[in-house]
């Protein structure tokens, strides 16, 4: 019977998650740059490219941070996953791996806390959104952001319509000469679907009235709450969203990582048959030594006779 001989295929890397992560990662990574871009061009909207200390003057929240920060996080991974896999760069890959791998262990350790620690989480919350209410007029994204969301979960203020007693421009104060004292922003009323053009003033003074009275105007309820009612209500949906987004987290590291066993097996291949080529060729001593005995000097030249010497006559 013939013997068999056995082929053993040499190691590569995978052309199947190399130009998947690469092409994941560019996606990423456009994204991130569109997001970055737009962040960049509300704050020149805003001149705070041109003073930057604009940044420190805002009480509150500067909803342009968030563009900044997300954009420039998944511009970063974007980068390094997009470029390390098609220059099959490790370390490029494993900086990508290790930066994913955090934001994937703070998101979670952020859940396990919000969880443990709820009472402490809504404090927070509070706190957070009265610094807000302060600034509410201080800077029209932020006005935006408090609008939308007031509108969204049908809420007024942290706790209540009385948390608008922290803005200098709502509050109830005598020396208050607002237009605006003792009233709401406009997001805080019941809209009318019958209305065909918003009324911005309908929460004017609707705080000196009394609070049954208050609440067939505007929303009585604190956005803390009522938060808290839609996480309840929609906790399938949000908790989906978190898990999706995890798993694709830990599918980005595992691609990377495979990816990188890959190119280092490649390399020790490599490495190997270099080595191995080393040994196989001969130097030259083997060679001259399985040549035989050389000659380290030429041969001796004949003595020279003169011209007149090299015929003889018999004498």
């Amino acid at each position: 019977m013939p013997g068999k001989h056995q082929h053993f295929q040499e190691p590569e890397v995978g052309c199947c998650g190399k130009y998947f992560l690469f092409g994941f990662n560019i996606v990423f990574w456009v994204l991130g740059a569109l997001f970055l871009a737009i962040g960049l061009w509300a704050w020149g909207e805003k001149g705070v490219l041109s003073n930057i200390s604009a940044l420190t003057d805002l009480g509150g929240l500067d909803p342009v941070w968030l563009f900044i920060v997300v954009g420039g996080v998944m511009s970063v991974l974007g980068f390094a996953g997009c470029i390390g896999a098609l220059r099959e760069n490790t370390f490029l890959l494993k900086f990508f791996s290790v930066f994913l791998g955090l934001i994937f262990f703070l998101e979670l350790a952020t859940g396990i806390l919000a969880f443990v620690f709820k009472d402490w989480i809504r404090d927070q919350l509070n706190f957070f959104i009265n610094n807000n209410v302060k600034a509410y007029r201080d800077d029209i994204d932020l006005q935006n952001l408090i609008d939308f969301a007031q509108e969204y979960w049908s809420c007024c203020g942290a706790r209540g319509p009385n948390d608008w007693n922290l803005n200098i421009y709502f509050n109830c104060t005598d020396l208050n000469p607002s237009r605006e004292r003792c009233g709401v922003p406009f997001s805080c009323c019941i809209r009318d679907p019958a209305e065909d053009v918003l009324n911005t003033q309908c929460g004017y003074d609707v705080r000196l009235r009394l609070e049954l009275e208050q609440q067939g105007s505007i929303h009585t309820k604190g956005c803390v709450g009522q938060f808290e009612k839609w996480l309840q209500e929609n906790l399938i949906i949000v908790a989906g969203v978190f898990v999706g987004i995890a798993l694709l987290q830990i599918f980005g590291i595992c691609l990377a990582q495979n990816l990188v066993s890959d190119i280092k097996a490649v390399k020790a291949n490599w490495n190997k048959q270099n080595l191995e080529n080393h040994w196989l060729t001969p130097t030259i001593s083997e060679v001259l030594s399985a040549a035989g005995p050389q000659h380290c000097c030429p041969p001796e030249a004949p003595a020279w006779t003169h011209p007149a010497n090299m015929f003889s006559w018999p004498g």
